[in-house]
């Protein structure tokens, strides 16, 4: 019996332990630190809320955010980075608190949106921080308006429909992100009640191959940085591997202990990161 009731303390404890992995959890981002200049720019017919954090030294970083997020979840990032860096982040359209002018979604108009924004803020050249729909919309500024982009950070992007895992439709982790992003934006957004509309329009953008696929990748003259996370739900190993060899120049990390969200589970270890890479 004893040995039966040890066995089965195993059991628990390695349950328990598999249960805690960081990778299984999407912690709630921190709150934004203040902001040196915030407000909503009217560009390309929206109302796009950006925010600026930190002093003006050298090449600012702009850092877009994943689809149905925010700007508000790079806190922990922002906390650090504007230690010592320009932070600019934003509310892609249609998201948080910017505005759609019911266009359709698609990757190269919200790439548009972002230059825009530039112009409007009077920015140049940024470091350019993707997670996600962020990493893809770099990658279409990377082809169309390399001259904007100091380096590409791009975290979890994928550039034709198989890089993306065909399980994430079922993971569970992904759908408590869904219902973290409904929450978020029925307090944030001018549309409170339109979220089932807003992920209908953003999942028919995801699946839309990008502009220019592979083979635009091959004229990218950007510094790159392909960052896959070991445990990542939607973006497959390979794929990320296959964008790493495509882009001339480009390397690729490899974030261990972390899935899609790595920004939210290990923040430390994300901005790490972004320091080794733009620094």
């Amino acid at each position: 019996m004893q040995r039966v009731l040890i066995t089965g303390l195993a059991a628990c404890m390695a349950v328990a332990a598999y249960a805690a992995e960081q990778w299984m959890t999407i912690p709630p981002a921190p709150e934004m630190p203040e902001a040196v200049e915030s407000g909503t720019a009217d560009v390309n017919g929206i109302g796009m809320y950006y925010a600026i954090y930190g002093e003006d030294a050298g090449v600012p970083i702009l850092m877009i955010h994943g689809g149905l997020a925010h700007a508000d979840v790079w806190a922990a990032e922002v906390a650090d980075l504007m230690r010592d860096h320009r932070v600019i982040v934003a509310d892609t359209r249609g998201h948080g608190r910017s505005t759609n002018d019911d266009s359709a979604y698609s990757y190269d108009l919200l790439g548009q949106d972002y230059l825009a924004l530039l112009d409007h803020l009077g920015v140049d050249k940024v470091h350019l921080v993707g997670w996600s729909d962020g990493a893809n919309i770099g990658y279409g500024l990377s082809t169309t308006a390399l001259d904007r982009l100091a380096s590409h950070f791009a975290h979890a992007g994928n550039v034709t429909l198989d890089g993306i895992d065909p399980e994430v439709e079922n993971n569970a982790l992904f759908g408590e992100y869904v219902g973290m992003m409904a929450q978020d934006y029925a307090s944030m957004s001018p549309t409170p009640d339109g979220f089932d509309a807003f992920l209908g329009g953003v999942v028919e953008m995801w699946g839309t191959e990008k502009p220019g696929g592979v083979e635009a990748l091959k004229s990218i003259t950007v510094p790159t940085l392909v960052v896959q996370s070991a445990h990542d739900e939607a973006i497959l190993m390979q794929h990320s591997q296959m964008i790493a060899d495509t882009i001339p120049g480009a390397e690729l990390l490899v974030l261990e202990n972390v899935s899609h969200f790595a920004n939210f589970q290990a923040p430390d270890d994300y901005v790490a990161a972004i320091r080794d890479f733009i620094d």
